[in-house]
């Protein structure tokens, strides 16, 4: 039985279409039943249901601060498409604790650096600034804290010396569409725990490849 996804956005959804095509395979664990978007403009609404996926909107800024009532009508939403995992993709609001905690060890979220590093806002800027020669992407679990969550999953680049933000940026995206829906594909077969805050991957093997930046003689 495949598991029930949500995917939560509030742009354009490039990962949201990742998992969406990563999901259209046969023997992929896990099935997106449902878009829901806290903007009604969000460029990744046009894209889910081009592909055949309900959408659903939720405009969050008539609820200003009252981040519970908002939550509220997002968890109707989820009851009525009885999802079971929560996917967010570039949403941008955030959640109270209660919400956090009652779909603990269900909810991931995709990060562009390699957490604990540069969490956060302009994580591109901060990892140029700080003068990391490897920078990359998290998939994590979901809790209270910010981009603190237990790790799934990471991938890595090298950062050139000439990089900008947007540079970094579009490189590490590539990143993140790969490592997202088999971030996903280990969570709904059943493959990941959690142990406290760290996360165990059963049958989990390392890739043997070293990304060494800059290159080694």
């Amino acid at each position: 039985m495949k598991r029930r996804v949500a995917i939560l956005i509030s742009g354009r959804g490039s990962n949201m279409a990742a998992l969406i095509a990563a999901a259209r395979a046969v023997d992929f664990p896990a099935e997106i039943v449902v878009v829901i978007s806290n903007r009604a403009d969000a460029g990744g609404l046009e894209t889910a249901g081009a592909s055949g996926i309900p959408t659903v909107v939720i405009e969050s800024k008539p609820f200003g601060r009252d981040r519970a009532a908002f939550e509220a009508m997002l968890q109707r939403a989820l009851d009525q498409h009885n999802v079971e995992l929560i996917c967010l993709a570039g949403f941008m609001r955030l959640f109270t604790e209660q919400f956090v905690q009652r779909w603990h060890g269900r909810m991931l979220n995709i990060h562009p650096s390699l957490l604990p590093s540069f969490p956060g806002l302009d994580p591109h800027g901060q990892a140029l600034k700080a003068g990391v020669r490897i920078s990359g992407a998290t998939v994590h679990f979901v809790i209270p804290k910010t981009d603190a969550g237990p790790i799934v999953m990471q991938g890595a680049v090298a950062v050139a010396g000439d990089d900008t933000p947007d540079t970094l940026a579009a490189r590490i995206l590539e990143i993140e569409h790969r490592i997202y829906p088999e971030a996903l594909r280990l969570l709904a077969s059943g493959k990941v725990r959690l142990v406290g805050n760290v996360c165990r991957v059963s049958g989990n093997a390392a890739s043997d490849a070293a990304l060494i930046s800059p290159a080694a003689g």
